[in-house]
């Protein structure tokens, strides 16, 4: 299983028609296979939409996108020069990670953080995590943890489901053993706080 995430900058106040475009053309879409989530960024990097999809691999997803851009509904129709910049990375799930998708109500806002680690520190990472996340999801499940194969390399993202910014804070505010997990090697860090779209499937 891979997810490509895919990123597009918008110009000021596109969010609600962009939304709307996607809602109208996802149905037509998902002919071809379906949608693992769908956010906008509220905090940190603005006036972005976030779209997830799931492949089994990467020739199901060359095999998916151009029986999709046959479909005369897809893609979404976005208010032309709104789209300011579209970025795609594919990314590999953990072990550990359960399945993106599926309609899970899991909270209002999502938290992505995103890590940039020095090469080789991946493996190291994902043995840490298995170690210590049953503790950590005692508190709140993780929605998503993955690491690039295309795009950014040596990048880890997580990304954790909140009913609001309090129950973010408290949780993050919360004493767990063996947490936070990591590795040697962290580069940079970077985060942003996401709203799901009515019509995703996590939410």
């Amino acid at each position: 299983m891979i997810y490509e995430v895919r990123t597009y900058d918008l110009k000021p106040r596109a969010i609600p028609q962009a939304e709307e475009a996607f809602a109208e053309a996802l149905p037509h879409r998902e002919k071809y296979g379906p949608i693992a989530a769908f956010w906008h960024t509220e905090i940190g990097s603005l006036n972005q939409i976030i779209h997830v999809w799931a492949y089994e691999n990467l020739a199901e997803r060359d095999s998916v996108r151009a029986a999709a851009g046959k479909d005369p509904n897809w893609p979404p129709k976005i208010t032309p020069g709104n789209v300011l910049n579209m970025n795609s990375e594919i990314w590999n799930p953990a072990p550990f990670m359960k399945p993106m998708g599926g309609d899970q109500a899991l909270g209002g806002i999502y938290e992505m953080r995103t890590y940039t680690y020095e090469p080789g520190s991946i493996p190291e990472l994902l043995k840490r995590w298995g170690a210590s996340l049953p503790e950590r999801e005692k508190h709140s499940p993780l929605a998503a943890g993955m690491w690039t194969e295309f795009g950014g390399l040596n990048r880890w993202m997580h990304v954790w489901p909140y009913k609001d910014l309090s129950h973010r804070e408290e949780i993050r505010g919360t004493k767990i053993e063996g947490w936070p997990s990591g590795a040697p090697g962290l580069i940079r860090q970077e985060n942003k706080i996401m709203v799901p779209a009515s019509f995703s499937p996590m939410h």
